[in-house]
């Protein structure tokens, strides 16, 4: 007993005639049992003051870093039928390699001298363009003959009214000479026939005058009649410049409206041989796809299709690849609460399934069957699980991850944070608390510039 008490039951209560308390009196272990209970203690004690690593522990898949190294499935670019297939299951294959033939269905692809046809179409078209395009040219030649037979004309007309103005000005100064003539005969004949009457001159002189003044008379007449005709010619060539330039506008108009008519042709020619073209590369293009090719080098995992004469649809899956050479990652998924603990280039251990290993998750260095990663990156929006998910790539500076991991096993990840006591995890632990928060080292912010080693299978 402690004896803890002032009032002892052994001093009132004759404990000899008990034989529980006689039997706890003689007990020979009980000193031992104090020195084990002490040293157990003392472990308990000092063990809380060894270094432990933090981590945070996340379950992940097996991945490749870039989303072109990950298995990939070959779709149909046509809908067709099946009519022959070139590979099978697990069979390794090159980029250009045939998987599967298949055949027109559809109505409209169904003419066998399809692409033949649709080149003679252009072809035809192609000759009404350049006829077009040559009567275009040609229509814009008898345009420009047009327009310098209208200036040739416009030119005669012009000289042809200048000759009339200077034939009335020469004849205008002719009249007044002959008027001049006409008043002079008209004076000599008043002047005979005065004289004729005194007796002092014939009458085959007076005749004579009389004759010399209607022959002046005659010319004055003529000669009026001779300007007045000139000026009517005249008025006719000036009339005649607004008629030949109303009569080769028409003629131009006309011209040019043929040429745009027959540009209009060749463009639209041209459209049409463009939309043939258009045809004939989808056509060609289609007759290519009948044949479904590989588009990387990998192996052929699964085939999604079977059967030969089963319909498939344009966009439907063929069969799936694995590409030949990746580089590992793997895929592995944290809690929000733990994301702002983590950075790239940050140090992780990863134990793959169906790999033997040993994990001790506060001491990294004691564990066996664990390979080395580093945080590669980190989503910035969450997933449909709820959690974000963190690529972790292979640390160069540390031993391969093994050739036998396939993409899509299973991996168990251990984050490593900072190294505290035991005794403050246990504290931190029963708080609910979460890890310490730390900036990666230096040594591992370099790493961000290191390319992961390249896996080649």
């Amino acid at each position: 007993m402690l004896n803890i008490s002032q009032h002892r039951v052994n001093e009132k209560v004759n404990l000899d005639s008990y034989k529980a308390f006689n039997i706890l009196s003689s007990r020979k272990h009980s000193n031992l049992l104090i020195r084990i209970l002490v040293f157990f203690t003392i472990l308990v004690v000092a063990a809380m003051f060894l270094p432990w690593t933090q981590n945070i522990r996340a379950r992940g898949y097996v991945t490749t870093i870039r989303p072109d190294q990950r298995p990939q499935t070959v779709q149909a670019l046509i809908g067709g039928r099946i009519e022959k297939w070139y590979v099978r299951e697990g069979d390794i294959v090159s980029r250009g390699d045939t998987i599967m033939k298949i055949s027109e269905v559809k109505e409209e692809y169904l003419d066998p001298q399809l692409l033949q046809r649709t080149d003679g179409q252009i072809r035809a078209k192609k000759d009404a363009s350049s006829a077009y395009g040559a009567k275009a040219q040609n229509l814009q030649e008898q345009y420009a003959a047009l327009v310098k037979t209208r200036d040739v004309k416009l030119e005669q007309n012009k000289i042809k009214l200048r000759q009339t103005q200077l034939k009335i000005e020469s004849d205008s100064m002719e009249l007044l000479a002959e008027r001049v003539n006409l008043d002079i005969a008209k004076k000599q004949l008043d002047r005979m026939q005065s004289l004729f009457d005194d007796g002092l001159k014939s009458l085959t002189d007076l005749e004579g005058k009389k004759l010399s003044y209607q022959k002046s008379q005659a010319k004055v007449v003529a000669l009026e009649n001779k300007i007045g005709a000139l000026q009517n010619e005249l008025e006719n060539l000036v009339a005649n410049k607004s008629a030949i330039q109303n009569e080769y506008a028409e003629k131009l108009a006309k011209s040019q409206s043929d040429r745009m008519s027959a540009l209009s042709n060749q463009y639209d020619a041209e459209a049409t041989v463009n939309k043939l073209q258009s045809q004939f590369n989808a056509y060609s293009v289609r007759q290519q796809n009948y044949f479904i090719t590989s588009p990387i080098n990998g192996y052929v995992t699964q085939a999604l299709q079977s059967g030969i004469g089963e319909m498939i649809k344009n966009g439907e899956r063929i069969v799936s690849i694995m590409p030949e050479d990746y580089d590992l990652a793997v895929e592995m998924y944290v809690d929000p609460v733990d994301v702002p603990l983590l950075d790239r280039g940050q140090k992780v251990r990863v134990q793959f399934d169906g790999w033997p290993a040993i994990v001790f998750s506060g001491w990294p260095n004691s564990s066996f069957g664990t390979f080395g990663g580093v945080v590669f990156a980190i989503d910035n929006f969450i997933s449909d699980n709820g959690k974000y998910r963190v690529l972790v790539a292979e640390d160069p500076e540390e031993s391969p991850w093994p050739v036998e991991v396939r993409v899509g096993g299973g991996a168990n990840t251990i984050t490593l944070l900072k190294n505290v006591r035991i005794g403050y995890e246990i504290w931190r632990q029963l708080n609910g608390f979460p890890p310490d928060y730390y900036k990666a080292s230096e040594q591992n912010k370099s790493l961000k510039t290191k390319a992961p080693l390249k896996r080649v299978k």
